[in-house]
């Protein structure tokens, strides 16, 4: 399926590809050889999307338009190339941030991948790729399988990514697929697991104790990104219409798991708050959030002054959304049955060191928060 009719590389058009996972999706395709042609559309130039040199070089070497996919004569012309159509359309393009208004989620995921879906289908597009998120099922201790577990939703994210889910099964024509990642962590992550990454280095540097709400074994499954990317393509090749597909590590990560790490990181120590303050927290989990997002940005913004760190996209902040007492576990046995396998199957301390690494490196990370 990832072929064109004449048994040719196929043509790829990623949506969204200066995105954080967009970005690594074209290394991917770049550094493999894999497509005869890639653009990427997107409403953010590659020079102002804060890449390492490896993105850039990769963004750099396939074909750029600027537009804005909420705008449906802009989705045409990310689609319009000459005579010739895209075999592969990956939709990446979504509003990634956490706590913003219905309305910008309603323009920003829903009304966005309607437009890129209509378009994808009345040019006949082999096959079109729309990653959604695991955090559309409900949050329940046992691992959510894409054919039988409940669905219910518990971010604004996850409600309109369910959504376009569901409009995708209207369009006459479209030869889709569904991906339903768990939280995606790798180079260039910004809201995965870089906030607690961030939050790991502001503890050492208040030289406290990093404490948590809730226990240990709060289930936060994860996936590296290269297997996200891994997993697109394999679902090109493989996968017939319709199918919705988990993608997730075999870790079995845990708020737990994912402290220790980065405890190892930056040499501190984690407890988690009483049951007084989690119970509180239950009833006001915006207030909680707060408190926490004031005692650490004040922090992080001072080491940054001091790193000379003017201007980052980084940030401490977590949104009540991501607070919540909601477990996302997700089973991937159906996307395995496939024949696929995993580049990066284990959470490691490794892999998040390299994430800090390349942000200090490309300067939007205090360098002086990291233990030498």
């Amino acid at each position: 399926m990832a072929s064109s009719s004449t048994g040719e590389k196929p043509r790829v058009l990623v949506l969204g590809g200066c995105g954080f996972i967009g970005r690594n999706l074209v290394h991917y395709l770049v550094s493999k050889d894999l497509a005869a042609k890639i653009r990427v559309a997107d409403k953010t130039p590659p020079q102002m999307a804060w890449m390492n040199d490896k993105h850039k070089e990769a963004i750099e070497s396939v074909d750029f338009v600027s537009v804005n996919l909420i705008n449906p004569g802009s989705v045409s012309k990310a689609f319009s190339d000459g005579d010739d159509s895209y075999d592969i359309v990956v939709n990446l393009a979504a509003e990634t941030q956490y706590g913003r208004a219905d309305v910008i989620y309603e323009e920003g995921i829903v009304k966005l991948s309607q437009n890129c879906a209509r378009e994808a289908a009345a040019r006949n597009v082999k096959k079109y790729i729309e990653i959604s998120t695991g955090q559309v099922y409900s949050s329940d201790k046992k691992s959510s399988k894409e054919d039988s577990s409940k669905l219910s939703p518990w971010t604004g994210i996850a409600k309109c990514k369910l959504q376009v889910e569901e409009e995708l099964k209207k369009v006459d024509g479209l030869n889709y697929c569904v991906l339903r990642p768990a939280t995606v962590y790798g180079l260039g992550d910004k809201y995965g697991l870089t906030p607690r990454l961030i939050i790991g280095a502001v503890y050492r540097q208040l030289g406290e104790k990093m404490e948590l709400l809730w226990s240990a074994d709060l289930g936060m499954h994860t996936v590296h990104v290269d297997d996200v990317c891994q997993a697109i393509w394999h679902v090109a090749e493989k996968a017939e219409n319709g199918q919705v597909f988990n993608v997730v590590d075999k870790s079995s990560t845990t708020q737990g798991s994912i402290s220790d790490l980065v405890c190892q990181i930056f040499d501190i120590k984690y407890g988690f708050l009483g049951t007084a303050l989690t119970k509180i927290a239950e009833l006001s989990n915006r207030d909680i959030a707060e408190f926490c997002n004031d005692k650490h940005t004040e922090p992080w913004s001072e080491a940054c002054k001091l790193d000379k760190i003017e201007h980052t996209p980084l940030s401490p902040y977590l949104d009540a959304e991501l607070l919540y007492h909601k477990h996302m576990l997700l089973d991937g046995s159906k996307l395995d049955a496939t024949g696929f396998t995993h580049l990066r199957p284990k959470l490691t301390k490794e892999a998040l060191k390299e994430m800090v690494d390349d942000f200090v490196k490309i300067g939007v990370f205090p360098k002086s928060l990291v233990p030498s």
